[in-house]
């Protein structure tokens, strides 16, 4: 093949018209311990420190690299393609400079390619050395992690190795051959689809699939199976007996992709399940996760009630204070008897319960039970299965049409194709999309559409894909993937459509070349990838080339402009595929499957034409390109003028690739090209972290938002403050309410405002700044006239303490420290807002964000031009409702797409709602964006568990009471004197003032009770929460005490104020463990019925009525008076959390209360905030990335990377 210099010239060569620089690279554990250093390292110079940190860590060689190599002649190579191998006495380390690899990757496919033929002369392959070396050093385009891992070390470096088992096809005999090294033949490919038969133990079977995924797990790679072949539960078995099914086996494969997994390379969730839907074990199969997250739910919750009653036990005991030996008797100790009794209540075996009675005879004061967390690497979720692959299920048009009428679908045997069970469609679909909407799996493959557009149906179905659902071909085949960074060919407003042609061929030439010298892990993949030769080239950076172009997402130019690009891309690998068959013969598969190619060429090339009908044996029509709404008609001719050459030498050459294309996920190398955006995704913030050489970030600007607001028509000056209204101006001088002025009104000095101002430039709240450590205790005391203790105290606000508001204070903030968002800024037009519309709303006041259907529309878009599939995740917020997923599911099947996953914010137990965290305080996210800030840390973790759970309870201002409330009396005689207790409510039923007066006693006593009870409504009306009184004045003792009459849950006192606290507690907090009798019922004072007990005594009202008494029974309802006994949907989780359902078979309260301290023990005196919880706040997923333990995981199509070191779960 002839190979054109276009970005380089051969004076020059690769490098020389591109700097370097030499740069430290450091990751750092959480913990501040480093997980990986080195000194000295050479980088292209426009790379940021996080790709620079990204290949040195993951890419370099780390050892048997040689300090001095000499050249291995081999007749009929150019010199320049001679293999390499250690010097005589040379040294070995590892690679230290970003030249080493791309030499070693261009090297090796460029020697392999001349063994190949690929190139017509010697210049052709020195160019294309050149040519795919610049490539790499200018991030235009990166391949698949195992290209980096593997590719070259036994070219350049003469690194070999014992072989690992594993075979390829020779490119010159034909014939299928076992590997004698570990290295010459590398192992290039990510994705993997691999075949299991019904069977046991034998090859090809059950068992050894797990060996087979074994070896991919442990060189990085991914796998996906469908295991639609497994017979269900209760079909015969050969031997007699009936199968326990498939589920069992499905548990046994995930234990062994979890001990894989935890080893090595530690990546997560590199495998894919299918099950097909008319399987007999789909609904099992279907509700997996579901069942296996309730579990978790179960231990994390469970593990905290036997920690909290059990020590209630330990802590009755201690406050007897009689005799010694009464105290562990529950008949003489009453607390005991009621610990015991509530533990018993709460299903605590007893045996546990009799234990802890014998510890504590024996002189122990409490038991340390473990209790477990919702972390994805805790316990809890060890100890359950389903958690280490995606799974999908493969739906047909019958089934869906099926849906659709509401008819019947059949569950048919494995073994004998009988009917096992018939069931509606309509409630397996409902299955599906609560199972989605519950936990994010299943994700949906569309079997009869990827089939459509199968190009070698003469060899069989395509049933299964890899991890990301990208790659969808043949059982027992490979695919490896390469992706082009668009943003990259975008130069002086113009996309650079030239240049991305010819980086299109040169990559599909690449991945080509990569077939041929590939090694793969089973001797069927090395034939079928061989007779197939399946490539995945694709792109990434979608979302930042629209925003720098001024084009939203979610507009018709945007999708036609990504469409223009795929079908191109596409297009051009297709003609690239038929003219190396013309030179080197059609794929061998091709023959017998010519018709079916050429008819997928031809419905490809249809949609390019812009037309809606005219394609052929396509039941669900594809979206054809949109020519009138793109931007650039350029794209829209070489769209169409790419496929009529793929089709013209497809028919004179056929083609040597069954597919070319894929979009994938661009995880680790969508970091290594500092992409903006990955895949096919838009972007995820308006305002990122820039990480430092030295450790530690800085806030900047989207790169794609400057770009986007001038090519929009914005001037210099309005850039500069739109720009200064998310990210800050870094300054408090001309900042509202507070700035130099106000301050030097306070007493503030030039010195003291310089501190400030040095301090600002790494803030992420200004309320971090003004403290002791930046002010000077001495100022702060003598200057600024603050008690040192006050300082001291954790919850200390020093703004507020000098007068200003709340409001003062936000509004510097957004003008020192930024918004976040574009949402309100000067002089930013609406009709520009959707151009910087994200997956999630930006900031706390950003209320935007891109539709469910948006995604699914750019992926239909891009779909009709895709050989493969796209993996891509459709972002839900947390209120979509299950039938949401539903129709966003049914969407993508009638507009074509291949495969769907959805991910609904807060749908899995291990990663908190991103949404509520961090709707109430920005400044928190901020804030949290730095993991490196150590003395930050503690300070912070007061202000955001504050801010987000207890409401700023102990700065805000005193609440004023309705003038009209709510509340209840209630008259009762504690030890002989009656006690009259009032309360009044806010409109929301909290507790908000108590009224005491006793009857008949004396003026003094009278007026005690009367200035106790002001006291604590004011504390109340102040937010002090209401357990704190409780705690402090329950079980305090003085007369009058005694038995307690006319009251039905508390019998007896220590004091008036014990009785009064007991009460309130009973009522306002549902403290059943202070009630002597349990209040149960709708109302407190329900009474047995007798033989109609458990009857209904009532009429279910309609919903309407329903509707409307609900709203009456809030409006006229005392919450104290009812005893927290209300209907289910007037509990309402407080603090920002949003409203929570909860199961209506279960204490309602007891429930909200295991909610509530699963995120924090929200009393008001907390002071930490979880990991988990700080990276939700930051925008991440919440789950410690594996390799390095940092919680910077983000959602990457349907897998997840860290951004810190660049690890991905799934398998590019």
């Amino acid at each position: 093949m002839k190979i054109d210099r276009n970005f380089t010239k051969a004076k020059t060569g690769a490098y020389g018209e591109l700097e370097f620089k030499t740069t430290t690279s450091e990751i750092r554990n959480p913990d501040g311990t480093i997980v990986f250093k080195l000194d000295d390292c050479e980088i292209p110079a426009g790379w940021s420190q996080v790709a620079s940190d990204v290949i040195a860590q993951k890419y370099f060689r780390k050892a048997g690299v040689p300090s001095e190599v000499k050249p291995v002649k081999e007749k009929g190579v150019p010199e320049f393609l001679w293999r390499s191998e250690p010097a005589k006495g040379a040294t070995f380390g590892g690679e230290t400079s970003a030249k080493q690899v791309f030499d070693r990757l261009a090297g090796a496919w460029t020697y392999w390619g001349w063994q190949g033929g690929y190139f017509t002369s010697e210049d052709d392959a020195r160019t294309y050395f050149d040519e795919m070396r610049y490539m790499l050093a200018t991030q235009r385009a990166a391949p698949n992690s195992p290209q980096w891992f593997n590719t070259g070390l036994h070219w350049a470096y003469g690194i070999d190795g014992p072989a690992q088992g594993h075979y390829y096809v020779d490119y010159q005999s034909g014939e299928l051959t076992k590997s004698t090294s570990s290295y010459e033949h590398p192992q290039p490919h990510a994705c993997f689809i691999q075949s299991v038969g019904d069977d046991l133990v034998n090859e090809g079977g059950i068992m050894d699939l797990w060996v087979r995924e074994a070896r991919l797990f442990k060189y990085g790679s991914g796998t996906g199976t469908n295991f639609s072949s497994l017979r269900g539960d209760g079909e015969a078995l050969s031997g007699g007996g009936k199968s326990s099914g498939l589920m069992g086996f499905l548990k046994i494969g995930d234990r062994a992709a979890g001990a894989i997994k935890s080893g090595g390379t530690t990546r997560r969730a590199a495998k894919m399940v299918i099950v097909d839907a008319d399987h007999p074990d789909i609904e099992e199969f279907i509700n997996w996760k579901v069942i296996e997250e309730q579990k978790v739910a179960s231990i994390v919750a469970g593990s905290k009630m036997h920690a909290r009653y059990l020590n209630a036990i330990f802590a009755a005991i201690k406050s007897w204070d009689g005799e010694e030996v009464s105290a562990y008797d529950p008949k003489t100790n009453d607390t005991l008897a009621a610990a015991v009794k509530d533990a018993k209540k709460s299903a605590i075996p007893e045996t546990y319960i009799k234990r802890v009675l014998d510890y504590a005879k024996q002189g122990y004061s409490s038991i340390e039970f473990p209790t477990y967390d919702t972390d994805w690497d805790s316990e809890a979720y060890s100890s359950v299965s389903g958690q280490n692959s995606n799974n999908s299920i493969r739906v047909t048009d019958a089934f869906l049409k099926a849906v659709e009428e509401d008819a019947d679908w059949k569950l048919i045997n494995r073994r004998n194709g009988e009917v096992a069970k018939i069931i509606k469609a309509r409630e397996l679909w409902e299955q599906v999309g609560h199972a989605a909407w519950a936990c994010a799996d299943p994700g949906i493959q569309y079997h009869d559409t990827v089939n459509a557009w199968h190009t070698c149906p003469e060899d069989g179905a395509i049933r299964g894909s890899n991890p990301c659902s990208e790659y969808m071909f043949l059982d027992d085949t490979a695919c490896n993937l390469a992706s082009m960074n668009l943003l990259t060919f975008y130069k002086d407003g113009q996309f650079q459509a030239e240049d991305y042609m010819h980086a299109t061929r040169l990559w599909t030439v690449t991945l080509e070349i990569s077939v041929m010298m590939a090694q793969f892990p089973s001797k069927e993949i090395a034939q079928r990838s061989y007779d197939f030769r399946t490539l995945g080239l694709g792109y990434a950076n979608i979302g930042g080339l629209l925003m720098n172009m001024g084009f939203g997402y979610d507009s018709d130019e945007g999708r036609a402009m990504g469409a223009a690009l795929t079908a191109i891309m596409t297009g051009v690998s297709y003609a690239t595929s038929a003219e190396m068959a013309g030179e080197l013969g059609a794929f061998p598969g091709y023959k017998k499957n010519s018709k079916h190619m050429l008819r997928v060429i031809k419905n490809h090339r249809q949609a390019a034409l812009g037309k809606s009908d005219g394609y052929d044996a396509l039941e669900v029509k594809p979206v054809p390109l949109d020519h009138a709404n793109c931007p650039d008609q350029r794209l829209i001719e070489l769209a169409v003028g790419s496929w009529d050459e793929a089709m013209k030498l497809g028919k004179k050459h056929g083609y040597r690739n069954a597919q070319v294309s894929v979009i994938a996920p661009t995880g680790t190398i969508g970091l290594v090209m500092d992409c903006d955006t990955t895949g096919i995704e838009p972007d995820f913030a308006l305002v990122k972290f820039k990480k430092l050489a030295g450790g530690g970030y800085f806030k900047i600007i989207n790169q794609s938002v400057p770009a986007a607001l001038e090519k929009l028509g914005y001037g210099s000056a309005q850039i500069e403050e739109i720009i200064a209204y998310a990210v800050g101006h870094g300054s408090i001088g001309q900042a509202p309410a507070i700035n130099h002025t106000s301050l030097i009104g306070h007493g503030f000095g030039q010195a003291e405002l310089d501190k400030v101002e040095a301090a600002l430039a790494s803030a992420f709240d200004i309320r971090f700044v003004f403290n002791q450590w930046t002010l000077g205790e001495d100022f702060c005391t003598k200057s600024l006239g603050i008690p040192a203790a006050k300082l001291n105290d954790p919850t200390f606000d020093l703004l507020r303490h000098l007068g200003y508001s709340k409001q003062d204070i936000d509004a510097a903030n957004d003008h020192v420290c930024g918004t976040m968002t574009l949402e309100g800024a000067p002089y930013l037009r609406k009709e520009h807002y959707s151009v910087f519309d994200c997956a999630n709303p930006c900031g706390k006041t950003g209320k935007r964000y891109l539709s469910v259907d948006s995604h699914i529309y750019m992926m239909a878009a891009a779909q009709s031009f895709i050989s493969g599939a796209i993996s891509k995740t459709i972002n839900m917020p947390n209120d979509a409702t299950i039938e949401d997923c539903q129709k966003a599911y049914e969407l993508s099947w009638s507009l074509g797409v291949k495969a769907n996953a959805l991910y609904r914010d807060g749908s899995k137990l291990s990663q908190p709602l991103a949404a509520a965290l961090v709707e109430d305080d920005e400044d928190a996210q901020e804030t949290l964006e730095s993991g490196n800030h150590h003395e930050k840390a503690a300070v912070l973790a007061e202000k955001i568990v504050e801010k987000i759970i207890i409401q700023e309870v102990r700065n805000r201002e005193r609440e004023k009471m309705p003038q009209r409330r709510k509340g209840y009396t209630q008259k009762a005689i504690v030890g002989g004197h009656k006690v009259y207790l009032r309360t009044g409510e806010y409109e929301d039923g909290q507790l908000g003032e108590i009224f005491i007066d006793m009857h008949k006693e004396g003026a003094g006593f009278r007026a005690m009770m009367n200035n106790f009870a002001i006291a604590v409504s004011v504390g109340l009306q102040y937010g002090v929460p209401l357990e704190e009184f409780v705690d402090a004045f329950t079980f305090t003792k003085f007369e009058p005490a005694g038995m307690v009459q006319g009251n039905d849950s508390i019998k007896n006192a220590t004091s008036i104020l014990d009785y009064i606290f007991r009460e309130l507690a009973v009522s306002y907090l549902d403290r059943t463990d202070l009630a002597h009798v349990k209040p149960e019922g709708a109302t407190f004072d329900s009474v047995g019925r007798g033989e109609q007990e458990g009857v209904s005594n009532v009429q279910t009202p309609t919903e309407n009525a329903a509707s409307r008494s609900l709203e009456v029974l809030k409006q006229i309802s005392s919450t104290g008076y009812l005893r927290k006994r209300m209907p289910q949907d007037l509990v309402v989780l407080q603090g920002g959390m949003g409203a929570t359902a909860l199961d209506t078979s279960s204490d309602a309260v007891a429930t909200l209360e295991t909610i509530v301290s699963e995120s924090v023990v929200a009393t008001g005196t907390a002071t930490t905030i979880s990991a988990r919880d700080k990276a939700k706040m930051q925008g991440y997923e919440g789950d410690p990335c594996g390799e390095c333990g940092n919680y910077t995981l983000v959602r990457n199509g349907t897998c997840m990377k860290c951004n810190t070191c660049g690890g991905t779960s799934g398998c590019s």
